[in-house]
């Protein structure tokens, strides 16, 4: 099942959650109960209740919970004083307060389509186009000085790919290539944007392979 809500979409099967394209890394349990608040929205749910779905028949501290909870909030950058997702009702529980995606705006996102694989994880592409660069705006965001604010973008529609540059400082390359017009990818191409290095992975032909940087 996949729960939509704002930018966000969480995978229950493969148990993720992506931001856009990227993925936010959040702890087994901590998942479990970003999944829970959603599934019983808008109820609030007590503490005692979270505690029987988290930690069945077994005593933990409510440290344990409000830990958890704080690790959520910073994953979905939520505030408590303003919250967006996770609403505090003190003395009681916990709700979740966001409005999830209509069918349309779901439809419209579309199912995962592929994965960029590197050193540092994998980053999930939707349909559509996907920039790579330094911005916060980029769908694939890449902390790195060789990497350019909007360094190159990955168009995926129907069953084709392409990548494309973006006047970028140093250059896009495929399988060792520089690209100086969109380039169609397949299953494993390795990519260099930069001195950073990913492979495209088909959703259908997705692996952990991973590559280190030179």
């Amino acid at each position: 099942m996949v729960l939509e809500f704002e930018t966000f979409r969480l995978d229950s099967e493969r148990r993720q959650v992506f931001r856009g394209g990227t993925e936010v890394h959040l702890s087994p349990k901590a998942l479990q109960l970003l999944q829970v608040l959603i599934e019983t929205r808008p109820k609030v749910m007590s503490k005692a209740e979270i505690h029987e779905r988290l930690w069945p028949e077994t005593f933990v501290a409510d440290s344990n919970l409000a830990s958890i909870i704080n690790e959520v909030r910073r994953a979905l950058e939520d505030d408590a004083k303003t919250p967006k997702y996770i609403r505090t009702v003190h003395g009681f529980g916990y709700a979740f307060c966001a409005e999830p995606l209509t069918p349309d705006r779901a439809q419209a996102q579309g199912s995962p389509a592929a994965r960029l694989v590197w050193d540092k994880g994998e980053v999930t592409l939707f349909p559509g186009r996907s920039v790579i660069g330094r911005e916060a705006d980029a769908a694939v965001r890449v902390d790195d000085r060789t990497i350019s604010r909007h360094h190159a973008a990955i168009v995926i529609g129907g069953k084709s790919a392409t990548v494309e540059d973006l006047d970028s400082k140093n250059g896009t390359f495929v399988n060792g290539q520089r690209v100086s017009s969109p380039v169609e990818l397949r299953d494993g191409a390795v990519l260099e944007f930069g001195s950073v290095r990913m492979v495209f992975r088909e959703f259908s032909n997705l692996s952990t392979t991973t590559l280190s940087r030179k």
